[in-house]
């Protein structure tokens, strides 16, 4: 009975404290190599959130990421990378392995994050807010390479599905508009 106690109190305060984010900046988050972070690093820029994968047939959006953040990171922006197995096994490797993958195959030098569920019964905190019934942009990630632009206030402008690459007219002007251009 103690343990079940014990056990309910967790949850419980897990709950409250997931309700308690008043922002996107407040939601905590790992990077890559497994220290606590969380968004509020990028409080007043401009971010991209990207679910990712390294085994996809849009694994090449890498490419154009890391083109987008070379070209505005010095007036503001920030591709922030979240790799995503929820789709088809498509990113099966370690946090070492991502990577290693991602630095030597596209030269990423964007942030990368722990590994996370976009979806699904153990959905991240940040994606149960941007895609949560009270989310700007309500409703499942459809496949890997999913983007969020959230404006510099940390309020989200746009959502682009998968197919649509980093470098596509959509993107480039959101970018350009959320950075005040």
């Amino acid at each position: 009975m103690k343990y079940f106690l014990l056990l309910l109190g967790l949850c419980l305060a897990a709950v409250v404290s997931a309700g308690d984010a008043k922002s996107l900046y407040d939601i905590p988050l790992k990077d890559i190599d497994g220290k606590g972070t969380s968004l509020k690093a990028y409080k007043g820029k401009v971010v991209l959130v990207v679910n990712v994968a390294s085994k996809c047939g849009l694994t090449p959006q890498y490419t154009g990421l890391e083109e987008l953040y070379r070209k505005y990171k010095d007036k503001g922006l920030v591709v922030a990378g979240f790799p995503c197995n929820d789709f088809a096994g498509q990113e099966p490797g370690t946090a070492a392995e991502i990577k290693q993958f991602c630095s030597s195959k596209y030269d990423v030098s964007f942030p990368l994050f722990e590994k996370l569920h976009v979806k699904g019964a153990e959905q991240h905190p940040l994606y149960a807010a941007l895609t949560g019934p009270s989310g700007a942009f309500p409703g499942d990630v459809k496949w890997n390479f999913g983007k969020f632009l959230v404006g510099r206030d940390g309020k989200v402008l746009k959502r682009f599905e998968p197919p649509v690459k980093p470098d596509a007219p959509e993107v480039v002007t959101a970018v350009e508009a959320a950075l005040g251009k």
